[in-house]
């Protein structure tokens, strides 16, 4: 898929788009690629829907040197892309911290937005887990941070690692060592989540929360699940034995449910088009 750009005014964020019909924006973790939603993409476009996925600030082929690398600076960038591509509303998917981006944007362009899918979901200010605080700690802008980084990317992965997953964090390792993204990672890491707490009781889309039961950043990954669907009016979809990748390391288990939840959203869409006309 060819690379594609869109400029605002700190910067540019890079895309690619696959297959046609209602607009699917996919946003990855922090301290990783638009490729993360290589298992997923295919599988939805193949389902009819149009399927962009994004590389956030200071990551993949997005420009670093940004101001701000906020929950809400990542979700206005959601925001921006669904309008210049002008075929919203979108399903918004995000992992982690982009997760919580998806909330501020739901909750701030509620005509953009159809629904939710939060994988491992970041939305308000939590202690880091222990190995979060070793990978964010100064040793990260050390020589040996991107190292630290790769040994921690994989503990993410649990039960089963992908089969392309040693190419793949290559690839990613190799990304962190451009310069500038080290430090666009720390800033990431250490900026708040308060925005999208302090929206969650504002967002009226369709929420569906998937995690993996072994998720490493969560001390106990069931009942955060729980909480931010409560919080959200939606629904949790449990992954048993998975960890902070559950769309990457059972993509059989769980692509299913994203793409049943995605037909759901925009049926029920269509059906309030149509008693609107």
């Amino acid at each position: 898929m060819e690379t594609r750009y869109l400029s605002t005014d700190g910067g540019q964020i890079a895309y690619d788009e696959v297959g046609e019909g209602p607009l699917v924006i996919c946003a990855p973790s922090m301290g990783d690629l638009r490729s993360e939603y290589r298992f997923l993409a295919p599988r939805l476009a193949a389902a009819g829907y149009r399927v962009v996925t994004m590389d956030v600030r200071g990551h993949g082929e997005s420009s670093v040197e940004w101001s701000d690398y906020s929950v809400a600076a990542i979700g206005a960038d959601m925001l921006a892309l669904a309008r210049h591509l002008e075929a919203g509303p979108a399903l918004l998917v995000g992992t982690s911290m982009a997760a919580g981006a998806s909330v501020w944007a739901a909750a701030e362009a509620r005509e953009l937005v159809a629904g939710l899918v939060l994988i491992g979901p970041f939305v308000r200010d939590m202690g880091p887990s222990w190995l979060g605080k070793l990978v964010f700690s100064p040793l990260i802008g050390g020589p040996w941070g991107v190292a630290l980084w790769g040994k921690y990317y994989s503990m993410l992965y649990p039960s089963r690692k992908p089969e392309d997953l040693d190419d793949y964090t290559r690839a990613l390792l190799s990304n962190l060592r451009q310069p500038g993204r080290k430090v666009a990672l720390q800033r990431m890491f250490l900026s708040s989540k308060r925005a999208s707490q302090e929206r969650l009781d504002r967002v009226s889309a369709p929420a569906l929360v998937v995690m993996g039961s072994r998720d490493p950043d969560f001390k106990d990954p069931e009942a955060e699940a729980a909480r931010v669907a409560e919080w959200l009016k939606g629904t949790v979809q449990m992954v048993e034995g998975a960890g902070h990748y559950p769309h990457a390391e059972m993509p059989e288990a769980v692509e299913p449910l994203i793409l049943a939840f995605a037909r759901s959203v925009f049926e029920g869409q269509a059906r309030v088009a149509a008693s609107g006309a």
